[in-house]
């Protein structure tokens, strides 16, 4: 267990817990207060406090947890208002644990096995873990564990990477083993790996998870995929006018206040990354009927290149022209769509190239109907990743400042030529660097011979 770095204040009514814990998982978050004893939980931090006068948990109490800067805010109300708690700046006094009574202790005569300890409990102690160990023993004496005071962070050079939005991110990554996130490739080396690196970890990833037999038998199988293709999604389907609703007038009014100073690389960057952000909506709406599952936000983060490996576009070599107006390449377009369908061919549910174009489709389709609706699309992006409690960190880092950005800066004739663009390029199976022509040319080969089609399970 880490004891994590912390500070307490007061006022007349509260003290108030300020404790940094980076990259948890929120929903997690176990608090107990019992009098003077105040005690939090949370993978890998646990912190116990031994306050002066007594607590209460009630109306006034709360706990917030700021995502981008890591810190936890406990405030809970004193038992008896305006009392005034000493030595709130003596860490090691309020981590010291409080006096217990001692019971006369027993001394271990042997470690072997014998008949009178069937199960060996001896040696199943001796296996436990370190943390299990620890967990054990503080049960016994009432949760005592160990706790020092965390050292002072120490201004050292290190090395981290950046990321997100504009790469104004950092240190959302640190404890990502503990979070569960299935949809970041890179693991605790995120902040660290330079987009080189992110990129080449990203590629390896795609070829690894990529299932020739998978793709084979979604191929053969194509009447449940072509439902899918003929689908058509309620934003193309109504005349283009609409009201925003009250929920997303509200999700507007707490977006962050923001004012960005863009380069031209890093605006022809931000287009190309909200068009890979459509992709995957329209991959998801297209899949669940525009009917958000449990699935949708690990879906979503998992075919957003910028998201599950931090590596947005552009993935050309050709730099960007310094035309007077921002004028984009057809190679960087296609270019930045093949990791789009790289991977909704390797990572989720329904695998399928003409699926792919759909999507492509329908993402120029979006952008030509101009920032109005590509807003509402990043809404509903948005509020599918701010109720998961892992994958809300790419809602923070990418999702809050595009949708800033897109109201704001982004422009419509600008969109309006990014949608003709798209709507016209030519993604190529042979640019996917997967030998889908030859798979489906066996796939046909089989079911002109006659044979049965192929399905999920065969081999």
């Amino acid at each position: 267990m880490i004891t994590p770095r912390f500070s307490c204040s007061q006022t007349a009514e509260s003290v108030i817990i300020s404790i940094y814990c980076p990259s948890v998982r929120a929903s997690e978050v176990e608090v107990n207060v019992d009098g003077n004893l105040f005690s939090l939980h949370i993978n890998p931090y646990f912190l116990r406090l031994n306050f002066t006068h007594g607590l209460i948990e009630d109306d006034a109490s709360s706990a917030q947890y700021d995502p981008s800067t890591g810190y936890l805010t406990v405030t809970l109300t004193k038992e008896i208002k305006g009392q005034e708690f000493r030595d709130l700046d003596l860490l090691a006094k309020l981590l010291a644990p409080r006096p217990t009574v001692h019971e006369p202790l027993i001394e271990v005569i042997s470690s072997e096995s014998t008949a009178e300890d069937p199960d060996n409990l001896v040696a199943q102690t001796q296996n436990l873990s370190l943390q299990e160990r620890e967990i054990e023993e503080a049960a016994k004496n009432d949760w005592q564990l160990f706790q020092e005071v965390p050292p002072a962070e120490q201004p050292t050079l290190r090395v981290s990477a950046q990321y997100g939005f504009l790469d104004m991110y950092t240190g959302y990554f640190t404890n990502v083993t503990y979070t569960e996130n299935e949809v970041n490739e890179l693991g605790p080396e995120a902040e660290a790996l330079t987009r080189l690196q992110r990129r080449q970890r990203r590629i390896k990833h795609e070829d690894e998870k990529w299932d020739e037999e998978y793709y084979m038998a979604d191929f053969a199988e194509a009447e449940f995929i072509q439902e899918l293709i003929l689908w058509t999604h309620p934003h193309l389907s109504d005349n283009g006018t609409f009201t925003y609703t009250e929920k997303e007038n509200a999700t507007m009014l707490n977006l962050p206040r923001k004012e960005y100073i863009l380069t031209r690389h890093q605006t022809y960057s931000l287009y190309l990354t909200l068009a890979t952000v459509l992709f995957s909506y329209a991959y998801d709406a297209r899949t669940t009927q525009h009917d958000p599952t449990s699935e949708s936000a690990w879906t979503i983060c998992s075919l957003i290149s910028a998201f599950s490996a931090l590596d947005p576009p552009p993935y050309h070599t050709e730099s960007v022209n310094n035309s007077p107006m921002l004028e984009f390449s057809s190679d960087h377009i296609s270019a930045s769509f093949v990791p789009s369908y790289r991977r909704s061919l390797a990572f989720p549910l329904y695998r399928s190239f003409a699926l792919a174009e759909k999507c492509r489709e329908d993402v120029a389709n979006l952008l030509l109907r101009g920032r109005r609706t590509v807003f509402r699309c990043l809404m509903e992006t948005k509020d599918i990743l701010d109720h998961h409690d892992v994958y809300y960190v790419y809602s923070k880092i990418w999702l809050d400042d595009l949708c800033v950005w897109t109201q704001a800066c982004a422009s419509d004739d600008a969109l309006t030529r990014l949608g003709g663009l798209i709507k016209n390029a030519s993604i190529t199976k042979q640019s996917i660097g997967w030998e889908l022509e030859q798979l489906e040319g066996v796939v046909e080969q089989l079911q002109a011979g006659g044979q049965r089609e192929l399905d999920s399970d065969d081999e």
